[in-house]
């Protein structure tokens, strides 16, 4: 396999496979602009029996109506007889190591029988799990979308029952473990939801629906509540820090974890981003780690400092620890090592509930 940025190298390519990221504009509509660039890379060295293959995230119809027509006008054949196209959706989880590439079933499409058994038999070389024909290139792209809009419903179903049991006094991972005893629970947990999948492609599906006249409320519903997520943990933090009757402006507060998932080091669309900046508005300073995150990466796009390592060389001591992101560092590290952090009389804020047992000795709040 070779990897090269010299474009020269695609004159003898007849495959073509195009995984680019498909993020949003700020407005939450999708931002199409590394696909089509993309497209117009492979267009001009496209030759007969050509087929492009697209793996990034999009909603139904991007690769038929938007970039079928960049290849056919740029390439200068005659589409259908001189090249096909296909779409097979990238299905990895950043940072799972049991679920890989090779071990996940691949959904495979195309705009005809024989480009869809070819496409099938280039990815039946590596992948291990199987291949599934999807019907046609719109179905594939609609199964993917779905895929993680599912699970951002359900992630943001618990999460507002958490923000409920926290009004009611009830402890959410109780009343999670118990009602998972059921065999047809859906056994999720509240938590951030960031990143370039699960925070970003609902986002295509609701565009798609809006366009053809359909204002979605349950998919939309979910991204708001998933989205202010963030801010709820600042400002139960705010609030626990005043009823401690914590200075906002003297305190010294640490967040653990920046990037938008545990055991992995992409920090794209991570939303503690959404904690520091609330926490910033009222005042309140933060010292930011995570053992994963590259620091000059975080100041390039988010203009503020992460440390990798925790400060126990320097004494420091603080008076909230927010425990954003359940890194095994984090998560593995004993209480008497988070004593070294934490003054006697501090809040832990853990918002995975992975560190409970620091309840016993600070005043502790999870999601």
């Amino acid at each position: 396999m070779l990897f090269t940025d010299c474009i020269s190298e695609l004159e003898d390519v007849h495959f073509f496979v195009v995984a680019v990221p498909t993020p949003i504009n700020e407005d939450k509509t999708p931002n199409l602009d590394l696909v089509i660039s993309a497209t117009e890379i492979v267009a001009p060295y496209l030759k007969r029996n050509s087929v492009v293959v697209y793996e990034s995230t999009v909603y139904p119809g991007v690769t038929e109506d938007i970039c079928l027509p960049i290849l056919k006008q740029n390439s200068n054949l005659n589409y259908p007889n001189d090249f096909s196209i296909g779409y097979s959706p990238e299905r990895i989880n950043p940072g799972d190591k049991l679920h890989r590439l090779e071990n996940i079933v691949k959904v495979v499409s195309a705009d005809n029988s024989e480009s869809l058994n070819l496409v099938s038999e280039i990815y039946g070389e590596i992948i291990e799990a199987g291949i599934y024909k999807a019907t046609s290139i719109k179905v594939a792209e609609a199964a993917k979308v779905i895929e993680n809009s599912q699970r951002d419903i359900n992630i943001a179903f618990v999460n507002e029952l958490a923000m409920i049991f926290d009004k009611l006094n009830i402890n959410t991972s109780e009343v999670l473990e118990a009602a998972s005893t059921k065999w047809n629970f859906l056994n999720f947990t509240p938590g951030l939801v960031g990143g370039h999948c699960i925070g970003v492609d609902p986002y295509y599906l609701t565009y798609r629906a809006n366009q053809v006249g359909y204002v979605s409320q349950i998919i939309t519903a979910g991204r708001t509540v998933n989205d202010d997520m963030g801010k709820y943990i600042a400002q139960k933090s705010i609030k626990m820090m005043i009823n401690d009757k914590k200075s906002l402006y003297d305190s010294k507060v640490a967040i653990l974890g920046f990037t938008f998932k545990e055991n992995c080091a992409d920090i794209r669309n991570t939303r503690v981003i959404d904690i520091v900046k609330e926490l910033n508005d009222f005042g309140v300073n933060v010292d930011i780690f995570d053992p994963l995150a590259d620091a000059d990466e975080v100041a390039t796009h988010y203009g503020i400092k992460v440390v990798n390592n925790l400060p126990f060389a320097e004494s420091i001591s603080y008076d909230v620890v927010i425990l954003a992101v359940n890194h095994s560092e984090y998560v593995e590290m004993s209480s008497e090592k988070y004593g070294k952090l934490l003054k006697d009389d501090a809040i832990v804020v853990d918002v995975k509930n992975v560190k409970n047992e620091l309840s016993k000795s600070y005043k502790y709040w999870s999601l």
